[in-house]
C-alpha cells in the first residue's frame, strides 16, 4: 500500500526518477501524504514519548489551529492539551493520546481543510500573489502536485500543479492558453492582405518604372491604413473577459484575441501562440503593431500580445481580460522572448 501511495503522489513531480532513488526519509518532509501513512501505522502516541511521528502529529495539530508551540517531536503537556481539545471538538474520548481513532480523525480533518482550498473555485493568473495563492500552494503540496517553494506567488509551477490536479479530477482547466488539436484545413503560415490588385481588361498600362513607383506608394499607404485599423480593433475590445479557448467578443484567450483582431483587417493568423510564433518574421526591436511573445507556463512561446509603443502591449490577460500592460512589468520582462512581425503584402 505504501508503495502505491508514493507512486500516486509523486507522479506529477518533475523529479520523478530522482524521487524514487531517495531513502524513505525523503518522503517524510517532501510528501505530506506520506506522513499520514506513517501516523496510521504508528502505535499509540502518548505523553512522554519522543518520536518523528510526534513531530508530524504536532504539525497537523498546528495546521488545524490546535497547537501553537514548537514542533520538536516531544509529546509534552502542550501536545497533550492540543489533542484533548481536538478530541473534545470531534466528540472523541478525551484521553490526550494519539490513538488510531484520533489519528484518523486528524487526517480526515486536515484533508477536508486542504480540499476546501481547492474547491473554492478561485481563479488565479500568472503573477498573482497573496495568502489565497499560498493556501492553494499548500493544498497542492499536500496532495503531491506542487513541489516548489510555498511563496504565495502564482507562477508557472503553481499553474502546472493546479492543471495537473484539475486534470486528475476531471475539472475544466482555465489557466492556460488553449492548444487546439482538432482537425483543420491547411491554412497559410500568414495570410496576407492583397495590396496591389491587377487591373483586368486594361487597354493601356504605364511603363514598368511608373508601375513600380505606384505599387510602392500604394503598399506604403495600405500598410499604414492596416496598422491604424489593427490598433483601433485591438483597443475596441478592451475589457472583454478572458475565456479559455475563446475566440469571440464573448471572451478571448490570448491567441484567440490576436486571431480575432487580425481577422478584422483580413489577415488570418494560426490558432495557437506557438504556431503564430513560427509563422511570423523575427525583428530585433518591436515597432507599433508587432507581436511580442512570452514564455509562461511551458518552455517556448505561450503568450503574446500586440505592441503599442512606449513599452506597452495589449493582450488578453487572465486576470482582467483584454488590457494594456507594460512590457517592463516585473513579471512580463522576465518572460519576454522577443518580437515578431506580421507582414502585409
Amino acid at each position: 500500500m505504501l508503495q502505491d501511495q508514493i507512486s500516486r503522489v509523486v507522479k506529477h513531480s518533475v523529479a520523478y526518477s530522482f524521487a524514487f532513488s531517495q531513502p524513505f526519509s525523503f518522503y517524510v518532509d517532501a510528501y505530506p501524504m506520506m506522513q499520514n501513512e506513517i501516523l496510521e501505522q504508528s502505535n499509540m502516541l502518548k505523553y512522554g514519548m519522543q518520536h518523528e511521528s510526534i513531530r508530524m502529529l504536532q504539525h497537523k495539530l498546528q495546521k488545524l489551529s490546535y497547537y501553537d508551540s514548537s514542533i520538536d517531536g516531544e509529546f509534552g503537556i502542550l501536545t497533550e492539551y492540543a489533542l484533548k481539545k481536538f478530541q473534545e471538538d470531534q466528540v472523541l474520548d478525551q484521553n490526550g493520546k494519539a490513538d488510531q481513532q484520533t489519528v484518523k480523525s486528524i487526517i480526515d480533518k486536515e484533508e477536508k481543510y486542504y480540499l476546501q482550498q481547492l474547491n473554492d473555485e478561485l481563479e488565479f493568473s500568472i503573477g498573482d500573489t497573496g495568502d489565497e495563492v499560498k493556501e492553494l500552494q499548500e493544498a497542492l503540496h499536500y496532495f503531491g502536485y506542487y513541489r516548489a517553494n510555498i511563496d504565495g506567488i502564482f507562477g508557472e509551477k503553481s499553474d502546472q500543479a493546479l492543471r495537473a490536479y484539475k486534470q486528475d479530477k476531471g475539472l475544466e482547466i482555465h489557466h492556460i492558453e488553449a492548444e487546439i488539436k482538432e482537425e483543420k484545413t491547411v491554412e497559410p503560415q500568414i495570410a496576407s492582405v492583397e495590396v496591389v490588385k491587377q487591373e483586368e481588361n486594361t487597354s493601356e498600362s504605364p511603363d514598368k518604372e511608373e508601375q513600380k513607383t505606384t505599387a510602392e506608394s500604394v503598399q506604403k499607404t495600405t500598410n499604414t491604413e492596416n496598422l491604424g485599423g489593427l490598433l483601433t480593433n485591438a483597443k475596441a475590445v478592451i475589457g472583454t473577459p478572458y475565456r479559455w479557448g475563446g475566440t469571440t467578443t464573448a471572451g478571448f484567450d490570448c491567441s484567440g484575441y490576436l486571431q480575432y483582431v487580425f481577422q478584422q483587417i483580413g489577415v488570418a493568423l494560426p490558432r495557437t501562440v506557438s504556431d503564430i510564433w513560427n509563422a511570423t518574421k523575427k525583428v530585433n526591436q518591436p515597432s507599433v503593431g508587432d507581436l511580442v511573445f512570452f514564455e509562461t507556463y511551458k518552455p517556448g512561446p505561450s503568450h503574446a500580445g500586440i505592441y503599442l509603443g512606449n513599452g506597452q502591449f495589449i493582450h488578453a490577460g487572465e486576470s482582467n481580460g483584454v488590457e494594456i500592460t507594460s512590457v517592463d512589468n516585473s513579471y512580463w520582462s522576465e518572460r519576454y522572448l522577443g518580437a515578431k512581425r506580421v507582414t502585409f503584402q
